[in-house]
């Protein structure tokens, strides 16, 4: 029987606004830039992926236009006529092509494996071992940076039974008003709702360590990189000092960015991304060393859309194990969308599908209305 080859690879820029202004430590977002993949088999079978970057540049290394440069000039060209079926053996082909480039990867991984379930008709947790879960529990960021509106967006999400844990992102103002309007979320929250905060690397380790004493006396649940990446032995004093738990995200990326933070004691919690990882297969190898060292895990984001945020979705519902939940609340942060059928977010939860592949569609008209025309 001959092999089902990739015929052709493309990859769409698509800008859509948000539900209001998302205010991070490194920037402020007011729509988000999605890199759509199509790749297009010999059987006729086609693969959707996603990436997606936080505000450009302002996040990490790789931009939504910098990933579609990417796939377009070396990667796509590297896929065309390999073994549609087998994922592991094209991506090692592509780490010969191209060093990093992450994102790109993992939006291409995507693409094959949602062909791949397509072709078998089973849902893509299945190729990674099958879902342990149906449901993701999903926390919700308040990031207006308005104490009293947060408060109000929190008790109005609560009552939809949406989200019951909250992520405060902050860093960008003198730590004492951070604390302050951390303070006053979590005591208008009670016991009702989980309260993490999100620095984004903003802080020094001596300011960190006033501050994080602070949020964990007014009930804080988590503290999620403090400070930069590159000072694990500084995040590791910080893990060893406080009762709240430390979570690790910039600074994981790779199963030897885990195994370091493991032997050096440098968070209790790994934020997992699959974007940052390369793809679904390298972030559970990463999720496994993790797991195995007794460190807590959570599904991050980068804020996606509803492609890349179920192909998230896949992933995190195949881990044994997933202490905090997750974040994948891309899809709501946004006013619109491109897929025919959004994913269903219910009792505090994100639903995974039951389709082949990812379970998603596109919508065409959406997507040829929120593309990029130059």
């Amino acid at each position: 029987m001959d092999k089902v080859r990739i015929e052709s690879v493309e990859a769409v820029l698509v800008d859509l606004p948000t539900i209001r202004a998302h205010q991070l430590a490194m920037t402020v977002m007011q729509n988000q830039t999605l890199v759509i993949v199509r790749l297009r088999c010999s059987d006729g079978v086609e693969g959707l992926g996603e990436a997606t970057t936080i505000g450009g540049l302002a996040y990490g290394e790789e931009s939504p236009e910098g990933i579609k440069l990417a796939i377009d000039t070396y990667l796509a060209p590297a896929l065309i006529g390999q073994d549609a079926a087998n994922v592991r053996a094209a991506l090692a082909r592509l780490d010969k092509v191209a060093r990093g480039n992450r994102f790109a990867k993992s939006a291409l991984e995507t693409a094959m494996l949602d062909a791949q379930g397509k072709r078998l008709n089973v849902p893509l947790a299945t190729l990674l071992g099958g879902a342990v879960r149906a449901q993701l529990p999903v926390l919700w960021t308040l990031a207006s940076g308005d104490t009293a509106r947060d408060i109000e967006e929190a008790e109005s999400l609560l009552h939809a039974r949406r989200h019951n844990t909250f992520k405060l992102k902050i860093g960008r103002r003198e730590i004492a008003a951070d604390v302050a309007h951390v303070s006053r979320i979590k005591q208008a929250l009670g016991d009702r709702a989980r309260v993490t905060v999100d620095v984004n690397q903003a802080w020094s380790e001596a300011d960190a360590a006033g501050a994080i004493a602070q949020l964990e006396a007014a009930g804080v649940d988590l503290i999620e990189q403090p400070i930069p990446r590159t000072n694990l032995p500084g995040l590791a004093r910080l893990a060893a000092r406080f009762v709240v738990p430390i979570m690790a995200d910039e600074a994981v990326c790779t199963p030897e960015d885990a195994l370091d933070i493991a032997r050096l004691g440098a968070a209790d919690v790994l934020a997992l991304k699959i974007a940052k990882s390369g793809g679904l297969l390298e972030m559970g190898r990463t999720a496994a060393v993790g797991d195995a060292a007794g460190m807590a895990l959570y599904g991050g984001t980068m804020l996606e859309g509803s492609i890349g945020s179920m192909a998230s979705a896949h992933g995190f519902a195949a881990l044994p194990r997933l202490g905090w939940g997750t974040e994948l609340f891309g899809p709501l942060l946004l006013k619109d969308d491109i897929v025919v059928v959004p994913p269903r977010y219910r009792d505090f939860a994100l639903e995974l599908p039951d389709g082949p592949g990812l379970g998603l569609a596109l919508d065409e008209d959406k997507l040829a209305f929120y593309r990029r025309k130059v």
